[in-house]
């Protein structure tokens, strides 16, 4: 059911530390684990490509 209180919203309070820096897409993409994953996934489909345009 809706609320219709008039009760003040309690407002969140950051809980990480203010000295740390976000880390986003790109620091993930910077990992080497990943970056050989995504190689090896490149590379298969890279060799699949040319097996289709050139033996089949």
């Amino acid at each position: 059911m809706l609320d219709t209180s008039r009760d003040p919203v309690p407002t969140p309070t950051p809980t990480a530390a203010p000295s740390e820096e976000p880390r986003g897409c790109l620091f993930a993409l910077s990992q080497p684990p990943l970056m050989i994953f995504l190689a090896v996934i490149g590379g298969l489909l890279l060799m699949a490509a040319l097996h289709d345009l050139f033996l089949l």
